[in-house]
């Protein structure tokens, strides 16, 4: 990636958007003193020319894993710099085409006489008024991501019930935690997810669900978290099933078999954990000799980045006779894509995958992230005919350190 002409020419577009926001930088801080000209301006540039220069030595630093979070944190603020900057110059650009079109009007229908504005070369000027509302959206947008960083531990307890009349009298008022996307190779504060562990386990579920990227690349990275995650239980079980980032598709291995043999120890670690994990197949759950058909595959999706590994038809075969069924399935877009298509008799699929992008706005009345332009189904429960999905917003993150209005969800269905 560093190498790639893309990547050069992101670096390139970053020097220019920081000539293009210092230009404007000069203009609201001309009324300033000089000495306070002095200090934002070389401010400026230091803080922007040192954000590349980390950026390009970033993938040559190696970290310990304990400095992971360092990493990412540091990437995070360069990253959030840059968008900030990026939202603040698209009221400069506003302004811009403003100034322009003002311009080529005076030009065009106008015939100035000596000493007029456009005559003498004079230009137009900037709007202050716009310079300043980019210059605080840029400044609110980073800001933001920032106060986001205390949030990566918040778990939420979302709960909800939900009415089927095919459901077997035995389970009905029975209690399914969900859970999806720890990513502990993301994790730095042990503490702090044993507690989201012990949320889980406050609510004395009947059985609990985790639907994939139980890692971020490699299985290695749950050394750590065993002791904890293996805290998880409950009288129906817990189930699991694989997602995009636990295959180590996002690594350079050294062979397939590396690979592959990475892909075993995970299996190894759900067991490990007491965990039942399931690779396109399915368990009968019993209660009170009543019976209920749980399906879960390994990662399908319908977008065109992920490969598709699961195989619905496999996990399906043999439950057909069962009343009631719930399948886990990592990727949300594979209920529109298939299952809502050819498998009408699945009464709730259970997905993640999406984190709600980990930035968005949730508040009665709106329910908005940048994720919903590319998942339909992104966070919550979405209904079509007499089928459910509920798509989790995530235990854990990745990439950015943090959580802005979308916080990390642990989900309580009631099924009635």
């Amino acid at each position: 990636m560093r190498n790639s002409p893309f990547w050069w020419i992101f670096i390139g577009f970053m020097v220019l958007l920081d000539v293009y926001f210092f230009h404007v930088l000069k203009v609201i801080t001309t009324n300033a003193s000089a000495r306070t000209r002095l200090f934002i301006h070389t401010g400026y540039w230091v803080l922007s020319i040192g954000a590349i220069v980390i950026l390009l030595l970033l993938p040559y630093l190696h970290f310990e894993k304990q400095a992971k979070l360092a990493k990412s944190t540091i990437f995070a603020l360069i990253a959030g710099l840059f968008f900030a900057k990026v939202v603040a110059s698209l009221f400069f650009l506003i302004d811009d085409v403003r100034r322009g079109i003002q311009w080529a009007g005076t030009k065009l229908f106008f015939s100035p006489k000596s000493g007029d504005v456009a005559s003498t070369g004079e230009t137009i000027s900037r709007s202050i008024f716009l310079s300043w509302v980019g210059m605080l959206a840029g400044s609110g947008l980073f800001g933001t991501l920032v106060y986001g960083f205390g949030n990566k531990h918040r778990y939420q307890v979302k709960r909800m019930k939900l009415n089927y009349p095919n459901l077997p009298e035995a389970f009905k008022g029975a209690k399914i935690v969900h859970i999806s996307d720890i990513h502990s190779g993301s994790f730095s504060d042990k503490q702090a997810v044993m507690k989201g562990v012990q949320k889980i386990m406050d609510e004395k579920p009947d059985l609990i669900l985790f639907t994939g990227d139980l890692v971020n690349n490699v299985a290695s990275e749950m050394d750590d978290y065993m002791d904890v995650f293996n805290k998880l239980s409950a009288p129906l079980g817990v189930y699991s099933t694989l997602g995009n980032h636990d295959y180590g598709d996002y690594v350079e291995w050294g062979s397939p078999a590396e690979k592959s043999a990475n892909l075993e120890r995970l299996k190894q670690v759900h067991a490990a954990m007491g965990w039942r994990l399931l690779m396109n197949e399915h368990v009968v759950l019993e209660k009170d000799s009543q019976k209920i058909a749980l399906l879960g595959i390994e990662n399908w999706s319908d977008k065109a980045r992920f490969p598709k590994y699961g195989d619905l038809r496999k996990a399906y075969t043999g439950s057909e006779d069962h009343t009631f069924k719930i399948l886990m399935s990592h990727d949300p877009s594979h209920w529109r894509a298939e299952v809502c298509e050819s498998y009408r008799d699945i009464d709730l699929m259970l997905s993640g995958h999406t984190h709600g992008m980990q930035f968005g706005v949730e508040i009665p009345g709106l329910k908005w992230s940048p994720v919903q332009y590319v998942y339909n189904e992104w966070a919550g429960l979405y209904e079509k005919d007499a089928q459910k999905l509920y798509v989790n917003r995530g235990f854990g993150f990745i990439g950015y350190p943090g959580r802005v209005g979308i916080l990390p969800e642990i989900t309580v269905l009631e099924l009635a």
